[in-house]
């Protein structure tokens, strides 16, 4: 059974300019998938039905605000990182809760971050980087809840979305 990918789902409007950013950006022959936010890269298929009402139990909370705090540099590409102690929470607890399924990469603590552009060379990431860090000011974006996914090899299967209160 393939692997779930669970991500958290902006307002349009950032995922719009996350979206353009990475359209713009990142290698067309990688390029599968819409912006994200990556919660958990790789959990069990098999678990499917626990996941999803963890989500939906964990998304019963109010909506909130995260923090684009930095553009920052992948090496061979870009990313903006993203916090909100609510993200972190949230996080931990469905970690907490599927402690036994995770991957290495998954029991990390989150870093949670969008990336624009991957797998270039180091000298067009670094050509980005200083456009997309020139003026560049911390903003707010709203998390509107937590969306599933199955992982397909490459493109993701939409599974569902858990959306917060508003």
């Amino acid at each position: 059974m393939q692997p779930l990918v669970v991500t958290l789902a902006l307002d349009a409007a950032a995922q719009a300019r996350f979206d353009a950013l990475r359209a713009a950006h990142f290698p067309v022959a990688r390029y599968h998938l819409a912006a994200h936010v990556t919660l958990f890269h790789a959990l069990p298929g098999e678990h499917e039905q626990q996941v999803r009402r963890d989500l939906e139990e964990v998304a019963a909370t109010a909506a909130y605000d995260v923090r684009v705090t930095r553009v920052r540099s992948l090496g061979r590409g870009v990313a903006y990182d993203l916090g909100a102690a609510q993200l972190d929470a949230q996080h931990r607890q469905l970690a907490g809760r599927w402690a036994p399924w995770l991957t290495p990469q998954d029991a990390q603590r989150l870093s949670a971050h969008v990336t624009v552009q991957n797998k270039v060379t180091p000298q067009a990431a670094r050509s980005l980087l200083g456009q997309l860090t020139e003026g560049f000011e911390p903003y707010d974006v709203r998390a509107r809840g937590l969306a599933l996914w199955r992982y397909l090899g490459g493109p993701w299967e939409p599974l569902g979305l858990s959306l917060f209160q508003d």
